[in-house]
């Protein structure tokens, strides 16, 4: 019978908004695998994945075979439960990603466009499921997420420089922020470009009281793209901007646009690696802006909106669990923090598991014969009805991705 838990060995992605060498928490924790290269200064480390998705997989440490096609050998390390409703797809994809500037500004398909999209051209959109997300902050985390309250863009688009471009709406509701984003991706480089220099300049009273950050914000993004990139619009201007400390979380369903500015955080979604893209990347890039404006979902509401509070989970045996749970089906995922000679004992949670070491040191018993040691970057396949027991004598910290059913 294949062994229920199982140390992965896992590949780390260069793209050039990560973090450098040792100051990418996702190069650190990769640089810790069994067969991993040692950090190269110089070189970009942006995403650590997790998991069975084919496009960066994971493997066994101990053999180079790919958690794929054992789970796939030995459908029982998943449970007929489980298979019942998943197949031998582990349907969630845990990551950490650490980002220096703004990634694209971007959102997920849906089911349904996304089924559309793969049959479409599948080589762009490799699968046809949705890509609803979490993100918790592993360090002081900002991003831009969701559409702000209609009260405040109302203020926003009375602005001198986009009532320059702007019809003069009577009502700022859904239909007319639809009508205002699709205005600001549309403009061309000379436009926005003259835009966001008006923007950086604007005296603080013409912005309200909750405004007086966009100046700087424009100017920063400016430095990390173009001065004609229109991301830098519509995330200045409509988007709820955010800093999180670490442990704090957000919840992004597929529909929504989203932008993380810096950080290193957990994320972990449904399994897909459908995105479509409007901004801070090449105009070459992007993707259109009629599809995009279509697929967004524009419903204005504040920045708790987005929040995911963690809560005390039933699972950890002595408080040290919290629960991050999104209210959609595919994943749930636990975080675990210890200090001192602190243990935590998670109950079986009959669902497949994948976590990860984000900070620290310790032990993992099983119940069986085997410990296993834990360090910055360990990461763990686990069965179904694996128990497992956490120690330290220093600290350690812990995030684990479960399946729910």
């Amino acid at each position: 019978m294949a062994a229920s838990v199982i140390q992965l060995q896992c590949d780390c992605k260069n793209d050039p908004w990560g973090k450098k060498g040792g100051e990418s928490l996702a190069g650190r924790l990769w640089s810790q695998m069994p067969d991993a290269s040692p950090l190269d200064q110089s070189q970009t480390y942006s995403e650590m994945w997790m998991g069975t998705y084919p496009s960066v997989p994971s493997r066994l440490a101990s053999s180079g075979e790919l958690l794929q096609d054992h789970i796939k050998n030995n459908p029982e390390l998943l449970g007929s439960r489980f298979c019942d409703r998943y197949s031998t797809e582990v349907p969630f994809l845990p990551k950490i990603l650490s980002f220096e500037k703004a990634l694209p500004l971007q959102l997920h398909p849906d089911k349904k466009l996304a089924e559309k999209l793969h049959a479409y051209d599948s080589t762009k959109f490799g699968d046809s499921n949705h890509k609803p997300e979490i993100a918790v902050a592993l360090t002081r985390f900002e991003l831009f997420v969701g559409f702000k309250p209609i009260e405040e863009l109302r203020e926003i688009i009375r602005l001198g420089p986009l009532q320059e471009i702007l019809p003069k709406y009577e009502h700022v509701d859904e239909k007319a922020l639809r009508e205002t984003c699709r205005a600001l991706l549309k403009l061309s480089e000379r436009d926005a470009s003259s835009i966001i220099d008006k923007l950086k300049h604007l005296p603080a009273s013409d912005l309200g009281a909750k405004h007086q950050h966009i100046p700087k914000l424009v100017e920063r993004l400016s430095e990390q793209y173009s001065e004609s990139d229109n991301g830098i619009l519509i995330a200045s201007l409509l988007m709820n901007y955010m800093a999180l400390e670490p442990g704090e979380a957000v919840c992004v369903p597929a529909d929504s646009i989203h932008a993380w500015l810096s950080g290193d955080i957990l994320e972990c979604m449904a399994r897909s690696d459908n995105v479509l893209n409007t901004g801070f990347c090449p105009r070459a890039d992007r993707d259109n802006i009629n599809l995009f404006t279509q697929a967004l979902t524009f419903k204005p509401q504040g920045q708790e909106a987005s929040l995911l509070q963690g809560q005390p989970s039933s699972f950890g045996s002595t408080q040290k669990t919290v629960e991050y749970a999104p209210p959609f089906s595919e994943f749930n995922v636990l975080g675990v923090s210890l200090n001192g000679k602190e243990m935590e004992t998670h109950a079986v949670l009959h669902s497949p598991s994948i976590l990860v070491v984000t900070e620290g040191s310790g032990i993992m018993a099983t119940g069986q014969a085997d410990n296993y040691d834990l360090r910055e970057g360990s990461v763990f396949f686990a069965g179904p009805e694996a128990k497992l027991q956490f120690a330290t004598h220093g600290s350690l910290n812990i995030y684990r991705a479960y399946a729910t059913l």
